[in-house]
């Protein structure tokens, strides 16, 4: 039986909450799954991850790039393109995220089916 006294209260710890603060959010986490594999145009960002939308894709993004996750790289063209990659600290994230797959493979029910591009 857990123990209800006053050292039974436990905060959650503070980088979690900061990563789930950012990552808690829809889209973020396949952001940087598809970032994991190049750099990748806005349209092809778009494309590889169905159902989300222009604007909330632009959002993330910026909120990825002030979270120091993603750098916006400007192809001046014609035609003007804008690139998004992964920062050293983004890249960094690949072993959690592979890891966390991994477990959602073993532990989770069913599966989402990879979207063709």
């Amino acid at each position: 039986m857990a123990e209800h006294g006053e050292h039974a209260c436990q905060q959650v710890d503070g980088g979690i909450t900061r990563v789930f603060g950012l990552f808690g959010k829809r889209w973020t986490g396949l952001i940087v799954s598809v970032l994991m594999q190049r750099p990748v145009y806005f349209a092809e960002l778009r494309r590889a991850i169905p159902g989300i939308s222009e604007r909330m894709l632009s959002d993330r993004l910026t909120e990825l790039a002030a979270a120091g996750l993603v750098v916006r790289e400007v192809d001046e063209g014609p035609p003007l393109r804008v690139a998004y990659r992964l920062t050293d600290a983004g890249a960094a994230l690949e072993p959690a995220l592979k890891e966390l797959g991994r477990w959602a493979e073993d532990h989770l029910p069913g599966g989402v089916e990879d979207g063709a591009c």
